[in-house]
This record gives structure tokens, sequence and C-alpha cells, in this order.
């Protein structure tokens, strides 16, 4: 497997950047959504529920975002020696993997390897 070129290193960078940014933005815009239901307003039962169940919705889309931001965060952190090479068996991750989760910190193999465990 080879290793990543100077231009696809600063092209992952930039896309962690705009992740980065797109993720903070998500999970600031979320607060209000995620406050609790108010028990006092007066509505009618199953709109209680249904205010209930977008509530437990969003936190649960707000919780997969903050986790994902903390992710890229940590890759952003990551020296140029170390991004991109995998944490486990320490072989290149592949440009294509990291171009569609550029977060990622496992190559295919250990990613797999790893959830044929869970």
């Amino acid at each position: 497997m080879d290793e990543l070129t100077p231009d696809q290193r600063q092209e992952l960078r930039a896309a962690l950047d705009a992740l980065s940014h797109e993720l903070t933005a998500l999970v600031n815009g979320t607060a209000e959504t995620v406050r609790p239901v108010d028990l006092e307003e007066p509505i009618g039962r199953i709109s209680r529920m249904d205010a209930i169940q977008q509530q437990r919705m969003a936190r649960a889309a707000r919780d997969r975002h903050s986790h994902r931001l903390r992710l890229v965060q940590v890759a952003r952190q990551r020296t140029p020696e170390e991004y991109g090479i995998c944490r486990l068996c320490d072989d290149p991750i592949r440009y294509a993997r990291l171009k569609i989760q550029p977060e990622a910190t496992l190559c295919i193999a250990c990613q797999s390897e790893r959830e044929r465990q869970m």
C-alpha cells in the first residue's frame, strides 16, 4: 500500500478542517432541540409523547455528531508522520478510505477485525 502524497495530505487536512466546522455547527445548532420537554406545557398526551421522541432522536444525533467531532479533533492533532497510519498494524490507511472518513485511525483490515470481535 502506498503512503499519502503531500497533495493528498493537504487535501485531507482541509477536509478535516471543513468537517470540524460542520460538526461544530451541528452540535451547537441542536442545543434547543435537546432541551427537556416541558411536562407542564398544555399539549395533548400524544403530542407530548411525540415531543419526547423527537427530543430523544435529536439528543442521539447530537451525541453522534459530538463523538465524530472528537475523532476529527484527535485526527487534526496527529502529526503528518502519524496521520494516515493504522494505529493497530502501522500500515498506511488507503487514501480512498481517508477521503470518505478523514478521521479514520484504522485500516480496513483492522477495522473489520475489530467489528468482528464486537
